[in-house]
């Protein structure tokens, strides 16, 4: 006779075991001080076995025949219950260990190495900072998109909108490792960018060459009252026209004040290829006078706080602000008036002042076969635009 709830609720514990068969193989066993256990009892490659269902009345008479019905099945299909729960334990235990953080740390292992050390101490710090605080802790198996995409979205929020889809991005490389390594089943970023704001791509602020007199003036003057290691490094990313980090990050030993050359190694250049800067008589002098500055620091351009470290991106950018020229002119702006200003002034042909500016060709076949330098040329034009700067005081 099948149980009842009521008879599950009223047997009372005697000084024996009670086993209260409801059929099949499946009881509620009432252990002497009252516990009572819901059981099954079944045979497996002729072997009599045990499987535990649960406590009553947690679980119920209801839910008991279910994970019996289960059970069932389950030797049906010539699988071993109990084995199938060990398994499925061990497979919850896996995924909830497999947090998101932990599996992006692991991809970040993986990846590191191919990315320069900025990029890729930038890549964590985002990660850290936008990613980790919100389902760092949460089992990247039981990640779903909605929540993702509300925590992309407070990325947009702060109007990083760029921001937002490079951590989308990022996020999406770590859930395919995850699926690659067994700990997730499908990437969830996938199809997410629909639902991000679109948005226009921006060229980097800079002023007219028709300008230029004007700014060469208020630097000189220095009213803004800048540093004079700010000013230095200004008046180098002027005649130099490399990028910002490029110049911030300079060290003497790359300066070969003889042959008047800068080079640039390869693992700070975003092309990730030794470059070489002609240094014309101009910003010779400006070395001299940062190298009183420096003393014996290693960096051309120390932070006058901490000459450890080099001055901040911020640096060259907040000392334009201050001469007035915020949202008007960026460090990287001195790239492309040098650009405009030496096709069009001096009326040198594209390739040279390009070359200069360390740009990778866009076209496969220019990258496979373009390997002229055009090093004497380069040296001539840093000098001419040198001079070109000095006649517009």
């Amino acid at each position: 006779m099948k149980l009842n709830n009521k008879k599950c609720e009223n047997t009372k514990p005697s000084n024996r075991i009670q086993k209260l068969a409801d059929g099949q193989g499946l009881y509620l066993q009432i252990m002497p001080n009252g516990s009572k256990y819901w059981r099954y009892s079944y045979r497996y490659n002729n072997r009599q076995k045990t499987l535990a269902l649960g406590v009553y009345p947690e679980t119920s008479l209801k839910e008991a025949r279910d994970l019996h019905r289960e059970a069932r099945q389950l030797l049906n299909e010539h699988k071993d219950p109990s084995i199938e729960r060990k398994k499925d334990k061990v497979i919850a235990q896996t995924n909830a260990d497999n947090t998101f953080e932990l599996v992006a740390r692991e991809w970040y292992e993986n990846q590191k190495h191919t990315w320069k050390e900025r990029y890729a101490k930038e890549v964590l710090k985002r990660l850290e900072e936008d990613i980790f605080p919100h389902i760092g802790t949460i089992p990247i198996k039981e990640i779903e998109q909605p929540l993702l995409l509300v925590i992309i979205r407070r990325i947009e929020n702060r109007g990083a909108y760029d921001l937002a889809k490079r951590q989308l991005q990022k996020c999406g490389e770590i859930f395919r490792y995850a699926i690659a390594t067994g700990r997730a089943d499908r990437d969830i970023s996938y199809g997410m960018y629909e639902a991000l704001k679109p948005t226009k791509k921006k060229h980097f602020p800079c002023i007219d060459l028709k300008e230029l007199p004007e700014f060469l003036e208020i630097l000189h003057r220095n009213d803004a009252r800048l540093y004079q290691t700010t000013r230095n490094a200004m008046h180098l990313i002027m005649l130099t026209f490399v990028r910002t980090n490029e110049l911030i990050n300079a060290e003497w030993k790359e300066i070969d004040f003889e042959k008047k050359l800068w080079s640039i190694p390869a693992e700070r250049m975003k092309t990730g290829k030794a470059h070489l800067v002609p240094l014309s008589d101009q910003a010779i002098e400006i070395l001299k006078d940062q190298k009183r500055i420096a003393g014996q620091w290693p960096l051309v351009f120390p932070s006058p706080v901490k000459p450890r470290q080099s001055i901040s991106n911020n640096t060259i950018l907040g000392g334009l602000k201050r001469m007035g020229y915020k949202g008007r002119m960026t460090g990287h702006g001195f790239r492309s008036l040098a650009m405009t200003g030496i096709k069009e002034r001096l009326g040198y042909r594209h390739e040279v002042p390009d070359r200069q500016l360390a740009h990778v060709p866009k076209n496969k076949v220019d990258r496979a076969y373009d390997r002229a330098e055009f090093l004497d040329e380069r040296t001539k034009m840093m000098q001419e635009w040198a001079d070109y700067l000095d006649s517009l005081r």
